[in-house]
């Protein structure tokens, strides 16, 4: 089917004669400025009030770039890809919940024995001749009273609330990045294709080369930070043993969860352990010091650069400038992610720009 046309004939699809290009005025340039302008910052808008959930998402494709080599290699051992994921998750999934076995027990029995002892130091400061002179100097008792009102007991109970929304926004923001995980882990090989079919076909080769690269760097840091962290709870849990401080399994669990967080996590795991020492005895905290002093060193200087060096490559003077701007930029989630992201910039320096660079 044909059509006539002041150009002269042209084909006709089914859906009839495609139109003259629109003329270039400035009304419809300037339009099209506005309407883009209108677009950037709705986007801005949508971006901004769905900031928690892709936090959330960005958490759960990271753990599934992470945890995909491990299910990759039990798949090449001859495991189906459902049972692989279903493997992994169920492992990982025994390890948080073996973590919160250890953490929660020893806090609530400490925190039932902190109020089973909590009449006996309030007796004890009642008796206690300095402490009275100081409540009567500074009229403790009747400020007490002044704020044992109606607002007072309000903004308890919305505490309380608070505190309870808190509780089940954590709960829910942590099942929906285990649910995210885990379908970003079964589709992973689709999600790449998908992801690489949008490059248009003349670099799409090297653009898969390239990006291939930068997932198995970013599954062999998680890989390297989770060998440190686990050596690092080990070594606490023998010390706990050694000196004899109380629930040894769960300060094992805080270092290793700690030196995940690169940088700081590990001098937070350390203060954490050795003030539980100092309230055991003064020995065992500086003995708790001194552990964490020298392990700290070996962890600096010998372990994490030679595991991260063999694993993604990036030289300790990168590291801690990325540790740093992504703490500043994005918390704790940019310290986790700001390695794997220098060396993702690393290599793409280096077989992108620097070639191009060179031809110039």
């Amino acid at each position: 089917m044909t059509g006539v046309s002041p150009d002269g004939p042209r084909d006709s699809g089914r859906f009839g004669q495609p139109g003259r290009p629109l003329r270039r005025s400035s009304f419809l340039v300037g339009f099209g400025f506005g309407l883009g302008l209108l677009l950037a910052y709705a986007a801005f808008l949508a971006v901004r009030n769905a900031a928690s959930v892709l936090v959330l998402i960005f958490i759960a494709l990271f753990l599934a770039v992470g945890l995909h080599p491990a299910v990759a290699r039990l798949h090449r051992w001859g495991l189906p890809r459902w049972l692989a994921v279903t493997t992994v998750v169920l492992v990982v999934l025994l390890l948080f919940c073996g973590g919160l076995v250890a953490l929660v027990p020893p806090l609530v029995t400490q925190s039932t024995e902190f109020v089973d002892e909590l009449p006996r130091y309030v007796d004890e400061l009642r008796r206690n001749q300095t402490v009275n002179d100081l409540v009567d100097r500074f009229g403790v008792m009747e400020r007490l009273e002044g704020l044992a009102n109606a607002q007072t007991a309000g903004r308890a109970v919305g505490g309380l609330l608070g505190g309870a929304r808190l509780i089940f926004g954590t709960l829910f923001s942590v099942l929906t990045v285990l649910v995210l995980t885990i379908y970003f882990l079964a589709g992973f090989e689709q999600i790449k294709r998908l992801g690489y079919a949008l490059v248009p076909a003349s670099r799409r080769e090297r653009v898969q080369l390239i990006g291939d690269e930068i997932l198995d760097k970013v599954g062999a840091y998680m890989v390297g930070a989770l060998a440190i962290a686990v050596l690092a709870g080990v070594s606490t849990f023998a010390f706990a043993l050694i000196v004899g401080l109380a629930y040894p399994f769960a300060l094992a669990v805080v270092v290793a969860i700690c030196d995940l967080i690169p940088q700081i996590g590990a001098t937070l795991g350390a203060v954490i352990v050795s003030l539980v020492g100092f309230a055991t005895s003064l020995q065992i905290g500086i003995a708790c010091v001194v552990f964490f002093v020298v392990y700290q060193q070996l962890e600096n200087y010998l372990l994490y650069p030679k595991v991260m060096r063999r694993s993604v490559q990036v030289n300790d003077v990168s590291a801690i400038v990325a540790a740093l701007l992504g703490v500043a930029l994005f918390g704790v989630i940019g310290a986790l992610v700001a390695i794997p992201a220098v060396a993702a910039v690393q290599l793409i320096m280096r077989e992108v720009v620097f070639p191009r660079q060179q031809r110039r």
